[in-house]
């Protein structure tokens, strides 16, 4: 395969991945979109819908809006800002809860910086397409909230969750599979890539300021300076917890934190993140198998045999990210295995989409979603739109 047809493959799956959720999600009897959708595009329409996922179709179809200009994915774009602005946005305390139901009442109201993040990622690019004040304020108002309560003036970086109204909550954690910390590295990325698109729209120098100490704290303390490895949860002093590599999440920090540092203009981040590229790519690369697919994860030592659809997508980006950064071609080959590993093992050519992930003998994993809290065309979509522009 040369660039030419990865180019065109991939304009193609951006407009196949766009329409499976125009075709399939949408939910016209309660508005917003579904909750749930099965591997076999069966549809629950009472499943809880979740902030993360309706920030990525926000944000997925605000940005192929930006790229493409069609006007049906602004009208996406639209319906679920209005959708998020409507169900999701806690006027009373700031930020959104974390799911609402099926009619849209509020349901887990647990204020997950994580999702608060994704919907300041969100409303910023609708901003860009809509050129909204609404969109502008949301932002703001995202920012404003996450710095009051979730940055931590003594030691750096951000805190983990809160209850409705801010106060201390037990569980922290994202999901089941995570570790019940105050800080974690996932938290931190999408912080530091809301802010960076956040700044596309508001060039002022607090928010200059916040990305660059979040440059710095993944500098000191969430980029492991010996296997070049993501740490992946910490206490409030940084002291690490748990031992786990996270491939998927290696290269996708090894682009993101780059693009943070070109968005602020910094010459001296540039410089250091371009270095951390290059050293994350060879650190995420321990992960690629001979079919050019992405494992999942390694945990105390045990390698996690299974490929999941989102490292697969980071894999392309941040992978052509790196060739770009050091002009070895390894990485755009790398990039292009990882295309071709995921047209063959998690495209769904009968249904559509993706799916979630295969096992170690290539057998779909079963009992996943499609869609779901956290099945969304973020990390695919966002992986056509980011190597088009590349390309």
């Amino acid at each position: 395969m040369n660039l030419t047809q990865y180019k065109n493959e991939l304009t193609e799956e951006l407009d196949n991945i766009l329409q499976y959720w125009i075709d399939h999600t949408i939910d016209e009897e309660y508005g917003g979109f579904y909750g749930k959708i099965d591997n076999e595009n069966n549809v629950d329409n009472k499943a809880p819908k979740g902030s993360v996922l309706n920030a990525r179709i926000l944000w997925t179809f605000a940005a192929a809006f930006n790229f493409t200009r069609e006007k049906k994915y602004f009208d996406v774009a639209t319906r679920a800002f209005d959708y998020i602005s409507k169900h999701f946005i806690d006027e009373e305390n700031g930020g959104v809860y974390w799911t609402v139901d099926y009619s849209g009442r509020p349901l887990d109201t647990k204020k997950q910086i994580y999702a608060l993040s994704f919907a300041l990622y969100a409303a910023s690019e609708y901003y860009r397409a809509s050129h909204l004040p609404e969109a502008k304020q949301v932002a703001i108002g995202l920012y404003n909230i996450i710095e009051k309560y979730s940055f931590d003036r003594a030691r750096g970086g951000y805190f983990e969750a809160f209850t409705k109204d801010w106060k201390p909550v037990a569980d922290l954690r994202l999901s089941e599979k995570d570790a019940n910390e105050k800080k974690t590295m996932n938290t931190h990325l999408h912080v530091l890539e809301a802010y960076t698109n956040f700044y596309h729209i508001e060039e002022n120098p607090a928010v200059k300021q916040s990305i660059q100490n979040l440059l710095a704290v993944f500098d000191k303390h969430i980029i492991n300076q010996q296997t070049h490895h993501l740490e992946l949860f910490f206490d409030e002093d940084w002291n690490t917890k748990g031992q786990i590599v996270s491939f998927g999440h290696d290269i996708e920090a090894a682009w993101l934190l780059l693009e943070a540092a070109e968005a602020i203009n910094d010459e001296e981040w540039i410089g250091k993140m371009k270095t951390n590229a290059d050293r994350m790519a060879d650190a995420a690369a321990e992960g690629l198998d001979k079919d050019g697919g992405l494992w999942y994860e390694v945990e105390n030592n045990h390698l996690v045999k299974e490929k999941h659809w989102w490292p697969q997508a980071e894999a392309m980006v941040g992978f052509f990210n790196a060739a770009q950064v050091s002009g070895n071609e390894k990485y755009i080959q790398y990039s292009m295995d990882s295309w071709q590993f995921t047209k063959q093992y998690i495209l769904d050519a009968k249904n559509g989409e993706w799916f979630w992930g295969v096992k170690e003998d290539y057998s779909i994993m079963p009992n996943e979603d499609k869609a779901g809290l956290w099945k969304c065309p973020y990390h695919n979509g966002r992986a056509c739109l980011e190597l088009l522009k590349r390309l």
